[in-house]
């Protein structure tokens, strides 16, 4: 099946591991994860907690096993200027080492906001706290700035949209969109994502497919996702209810997605995301599904690509 691959297919650490939900896969180790890839046949991954911290042993335990470490997530809190200085910085620590690991994309996502990963916000809180103009702008000013810094290392700046966050829905990828500089700010497609914040990720990759840069493959259980909204249930609540799995086992039909991918050329990296727990759904066996499913949507006699420098 790899043959006929057209783009770079990688797989995200968090099918076995949880970001979010640190009990999911809390006793599951890194050299698992690395050699189910490896038995996977895939090449890419992003950072995991569970990955070694120590750049050197990373990139050793990596090269062993042929997998390239494809990006990391960057939090960042750049619709507050106060906190723009410091969050500059970090992010240029953080390019250094992705650049050092030879990755080309940060998966970036702004956190002002949220419940979960704003650190001004309090547990009594119960909803995200949606940008004003001025939220809006400084953001923006904020990732151009942040975008420049990751073209100092020949990277790209692909913004994250994400559930429990100020750029969750199409109205607030739109917006992010054209408040900032396509030379500097991409666009890190995700399906699961689109379709949880109420998009239809079709339209989102057809209106944005100049801005993308990266992807993650992602479904949605939509009765779960029914019964989360029902209930007012937060994000963290609802990945632990199991609103999220792998490409083929949820309601989005990635027929005509993989089709757009392939009549345009994108020949980057599209990783799969299940975000559940592994307990429940075992992170190899589900991923190996969706391999096979995603192989039944490329059109015979495609080629596979080997990725650019995106």
């Amino acid at each position: 099946m790899s043959d006929k691959r057209p783009f770079r297919i990688g797989v995200h650490p968090i099918n076995w591991v949880g970001e979010d939900v640190r009990e999911h896969g809390a006793d599951t180790t890194y050299e698992t994860i690395l050699d189910d890839i490896r038995r996977l046949g895939l090449t890419g991954t992003e950072m995991g907690r569970k990955y070694p911290q120590d750049p050197a042993k990373l990139k050793q335990e990596l090269e062993s096993r042929g997998i390239q470490l494809v990006s990391q997530w960057k939090s960042v809190l750049l619709s507050d200027p106060a906190y723009r200085e410091s969050e500059l910085a970090a992010y240029r620590a953080h390019c250094e080492f992705l650049s050092g690991m030879g990755s080309k994309v940060i998966s970036t996502a702004e956190v002002g906001g949220s419940l979960h990963f704003d650190p001004r916000r309090t547990p009594s809180e119960k909803e995200v706290l949606r940008l004003d103009d001025a939220g809006w702008r400084a953001l923006a000013e904020g990732l151009n700035a942040a975008g420049r810094i990751a073209r100092e290392y020949g990277m790209k700046l692909t913004y994250h949209h994400h559930g429990g966050t100020v750029v969750e829905s199409g109205e607030e990828i739109d917006r992010l969109m054209e408040l900032t500089d396509p030379s500097l700010v991409w666009l890190l497609y995700d399906t699961g994502h689109a379709y949880y914040g109420g998009a239809d990720p079709l339209q989102v990759l057809r209106k944005h497919y100049d801005r993308i840069a990266y992807i993650h493959l992602k479904d949605v259980r939509p009765s779960v996702l029914d019964e989360a909204r029902a209930e007012a249930a937060d994000f963290v609540t609802c990945i632990r209810k199991g609103v999220f799995t792998v490409p083929g086992d949820g309601c989005i039909d990635f027929a005509p997605i993989v089709a757009e991918l392939v009549e345009r050329g994108y020949d980057g990296w599209a990783m799969l995301e299940g975000e559940q727990d592994p307990a429940l759904h075992p992170p190899y066996e589900y991923a190996r599904k969706a391999l096979d499913y995603i192989g039944t949507l490329i059109p015979s006699g495609t080629r596979e690509g080997d990725g650019h420098d995106q």
